[in-house]
Order: structure tokens, then sequence, then C-alpha cells
């Protein structure tokens, strides 16, 4: 592997790369080690005052899909509130695409375009705290994805029987790429409706709850699809195909959640018997870990795709083919991740963490996979035990390259390292081997989905939050193992007959707790800072002494 930061899911490619010997998939352009950004990385992850002058309320996206062309062509209503004074605002749509025109109160309004951001200037001053709306219309031909979801786009292949089968993949990129909005995580729209039109004999399957299906009488049937919760835009999703539904039912801490499950013909008693056999397990074990699933009044929905996965809220896609692990593989190498299908575990966890939990910028992206990857974890733990769980999350680090920081640059739309996956789950789990109360730790867990509930969210509130609910000062520990690639290394030393200890570390004021014994006894803590200080520790000697690097993920020197 590489040191250069992956896409989604682009460290698990990785990582099998390795272990099958297989040819590693070419990193997307978005992720690419850049020295330099342009304008339009700043135009597409700034929220400048051109995007932080409205507020989000609700989309209406009508889109229909001409599959022999690859074409798309519709519009999308912004509802909005004006958070100040102002006569101009951006969006954001891909310039492949065409803006055919924008419309304000039944007229067509001036634009400009630059990358792809779009500048709409007004007639009149649009007042702080009214609400206001426009419609953009649009077509054209969207970036197809070659290998969605390492790359961002529109899917358009055929199933086995050669029927159309089309789907959405855009994380990273940008839902800009295939409908107009505004692009950046910190303003997730309060409720949407999704239309999507598509030729008669397929049907579409969105986000949400399915409210009509219209024949528009020219070959194509429209599916409004409606989502009554914040969703962030590369969530929403089309997914079209020849599906067949079937569906379940289950009692949940907030009551019944209805569970749907669309799938190709040809799969359905496969689907019938591999979401039997994981859906409810993961519920049960992340409501327990994380409170209540955030989407009732919305349902769960697995959807099958042409594509391995995505977190789409409230219609998570699904291509692992029926099998446990990873495409049949086990992440961990230690046997437990070949018990239970990858897919619907990692890809569901992001309902907490990611669709519940959003975080503002790109760059802290690891407060979606960091937490999502530790939940595979807490689910081996919650269906074979604690240890099990620790095994599997020690047996991850093997896809951890130490390359970069896994925290990326703000404001241009930049996430960081694919370590945010396994060396993000690793840190979680040793801030609960730190806190030494798996009550405690559960309750910061549902802590953070309640408090944070259908909220976009900072590095600072996610881990302040941790730190404050802890009692413990974990502040350098994140900051070492977030902001700096390389690992605090814990030195010990013998000075005037004495075995002294100390961390050499890149955070500043570095201090961790650390469990530590004289060999074959009992593992007591210890808290060392970056300068040599006794290790308080009866009978321990540099050649006695252990770590436990079962559950620490740091460096040793013994000098």
């Amino acid at each position: 592997m590489n040191n250069s930061p992956f896409t989604k899911l682009h460290r698990k490619i990785a990582f099998f790369a390795a272990v099958l010997c297989l040819p590693v998939i070419s990193r997307a352009q978005l992720l690419e080690t850049k020295i330099k950004y342009t304008h339009a990385d700043t135009l597409r992850g700034t929220l400048s005052p051109l995007r932080s002058c409205y507020d989000i309320n609700y989309y209406h996206l009508d889109v229909k899909f001409n599959i022999d062309q690859k074409a798309i062509s519709g519009s999308n209503q912004f509802k909005f509130t004006a958070t100040q004074d102002f006569t101009k605002l951006q969006f954001d749509l891909f310039a492949n695409l065409n803006v055919d025109k924008v419309v304000y109160k039944g007229k067509s309004l001036p634009y400009t375009r630059e990358a792809n951001a779009v500048f709409v200037t007004f007639p009149q001053t649009i007042t702080q705290g009214s609400k206001d709306e426009f419609t953009v219309f649009y077509s054209g031909n969207p970036t197809i994805a070659k290998n969605a979801p390492w790359d961002g786009g529109i899917v358009f292949k055929k199933d086995s029987l050669g029927k159309p089968w089309v789907a959405t993949a855009c994380e990273g990129v940008g839902a800009s790429i295939w409908w107009p909005n505004k692009d950046h995580l910190s303003d997730e729209v309060d409720s949407m409706m999704i239309s999507i039109s598509v030729p008669k004999g397929l049907k579409d399957v969105s986000n949400g709850r399915l409210r009509k299906v219209t024949d528009l009488k020219n070959g194509y049937s429209r599916f409004d699809w409606f989502v009554a919760n914040p969703i962030n835009n590369y969530d929403v999703a089309a997914n079209i195909g020849d599906y067949v539904h079937f569906s379940d039912s289950y009692m949940g801490e907030k009551g019944k959640l209805s569970l749907d499950y669309w799938v190709l013909p040809a799969s359905l008693e496969k689907a019938k018997k591999q979401f039997a056999a994981n859906v409810k397990p993961m519920l049960k074990a992340f409501e327990h870990w994380f409170g209540p699933y955030p989407f009732y009044e919305d349902g769960y929905k697995l959807v099958e795709t042409p594509h391995l996965g995505m977190e789409h809220q409230s219609a998570t896609a699904y291509g692992n083919h029926y099998l446990n692990g990873y495409l049949g593989h086990d992440m961990s190498g230690t046997g437990w991740g070949s018990k239970w299908d990858y897919i619907i575990v990692h890809e569901s966890g992001h309902e907490w963490f990611g669709n519940n939990i959003t975080g503002k910028d790109l760059a802290d992206m690891w407060i979606h996979e960091s937490f999502t990857c530790y939940s595979e974890s807490l689910f081996v733990e919650d269906n074979w035990g604690k240890k099990a769980g620790q095994e599997y999350n020690y047996g991850i680090r093997t896809g951890i390259s130490n390359g970069s920081p896994i925290v990326g640059v703000y404001n241009v739309n930049k996430e960081g390292s694919g370590d945010m996956y396994p060396k993000g789950a690793v840190l979680l789990n040793m801030v609960r081997t730190i806190i030494n109360d798996d009550e405690k730790w559960r309750n910061i867990l549902r802590g953070l989905g309640s408090t944070f509930y259908h909220q976009t969210v900072t590095y600072d509130q996610v881990v302040n939050y941790i730190n404050e609910q802890s009692g413990k000062n974990l502040l350098p520990v994140f900051d070492q193992y977030l902001h700096y690639q390389t690992l605090p290394t814990l030195e010990f030393g013998v000075r005037d007959g004495k075995l002294m200890s100390r961390w050499i570390a890149d955070a500043k004021n570095f201090t961790m707790p650390v469990l530590v014994r004289v060999k074959g006894g009992e593992y007591k803590f210890i808290t060392p800072t970056t300068h040599f200080a006794p290790v308080e520790l009866e009978g321990a000697t540099k050649d006695n002494i252990e770590v436990d690097t079962f559950n620490y993920y740091i460096g040793l020197l013994k000098d």
C-alpha cells in the first residue's frame, strides 16, 4: 500500500490487494496528493458568504433518466431561509451539466458559472429571516462512474437478464456531480422530495418512503420518495432496476421499525436468507451501543446495487453478493469477520455516524469512518463477546499505513488518510481502554447520538464531548492520532538505577495513561508525560516490564 489518502472503502480494497496479491485499484482524482489547491477547490470546499447567506429547508428534486442516452434532465426546487440580507448566492452543479434556467417568482434569473459553481443574482434584496425559493432546471450527460463507489458519478449497467440497472454514488466528489444543490456538508436540508422518472417496467428506489407512483403516459413512470429527516447531499440516491420487494419489521428502542428490501428477482431467495441473518442482529447491537436507529420515520432499507455499497440514508446500497465478510473475505484476518456480512454492518453503521452525525467539512470525514469502522468490532462483541470484538479490532491494524494524517485539509473538500478507517477504530478502542468503564463508554457513544442528533459537527465538538464526559484528558491523544501520521512511542530507560518512562510524540504536551505489568502479573495504569519520570510499578525492570499492546497501538523503545 502506498502512503496516499484513499477514497471511501479504498483502504479496504488496498488491504485485500495486499492479502490476496491482487492489483490495487487506482485512486480517484479527488484524493490524489496535491501540493496546491485551486480556486475551484475553494469554491467547492469553503462555506463562503455566498453559501452561508441561505439555510436550506427543503428540496424537491425531480429528474428523468434517459438510460439509452445516459442522460438526465429535470429540476430542483430550493426552499430556504435567508440568514442575512443578500442579492447573490452560490449553488453547485458540475460544469459538464447544463443549467437550462433558474426561475424565481415565474421569471428567469441571471447567473454566471465558474468551475462547478453557479452564481445567481436576484432582482431585489432577500432580507434576513425571510423564507424564499427558486428552481433550477438542468440537463445533460452526467459523469459516468467507471468504478463506483471509489469514483463518483452514475453507474449504467445491465443485470444478468440484460435489463437496465442504474445507481448513483457520489461521496467525496459531491452530489452536484448529478444534481444541483448547495453542495457543502455543513448545511443538510431539513426534508426532501425525490421524484425519479424511469422507463416503464423499471422501478426507482430512493431515500425515505415511497409516496406515489405515477404513469406519465410517455413511456415513463415517476416514483416520488419523501425524506422526513435531515439528509446530507451525497446520501441522496437513485437506484433504478427491475426490482422486487419484500419486507419485515424490527421492534426497536423507538417502537416498530419497518425493514424494506429491494433486490433483483434472481437474488430474492439469497437476499431473504442473508438479510434475515444480518439486519436484526446489526440493529440490536447498534441500538445498544449508539442509541435508537436515527430515522424511524423514514424506515430502514437495503437496495441491491451494481456497485459494492454506500451509506445512502434509509436506503443503504448493497452489492456484497450475499456473502459474509467483505466480498467473502475477513477484513481482520481473525476469523471473526467471516461470520457476518461486512457491507450490511458497516454501511448501516453509518446511519449513526455519517448520516445522523455529519462532519461539517470533508476534512473531518474521520467522524464518519472511524466510528463506523469501530462499530464493526462492537457488532462482533455484541454477538460473540468482548474478547472477540477486541481481537477483530486488533486484526484490522494490518490495514494501517501511517502515511499521512487522518484529518484532511479544511475548506478545499479534502478528506484525510484512509487510515481514518482502521487507525481511527483502533484509537477509539484505546479511548475505551483508558476510560476503563464500559458502561460509561457506552453512555458516551449513545450521548454523541442524542446530543448531536441530526446535526452537522466539527472536530472540536466531538472530541470535547468525549473529553468532558470521560473526565479524562484525552485531547492530546486525539490530537496525536488524528493530526499526525506517526505513532507515539513509549520509551523506557534506567536513570540512577530507577526504571523511567516517557512518551515521544508530536502533539503538544502529550500524555496518555497506558497499561503495563511485570511479566505474568496484572496490568496497571501509569501516566507518562514527555519527560522521564519513575515507573510506579513494584518490581518492574527494563527487562520484565510489559505493555498492553493488544489494546494500545503505540511504538515501544527500551534504551
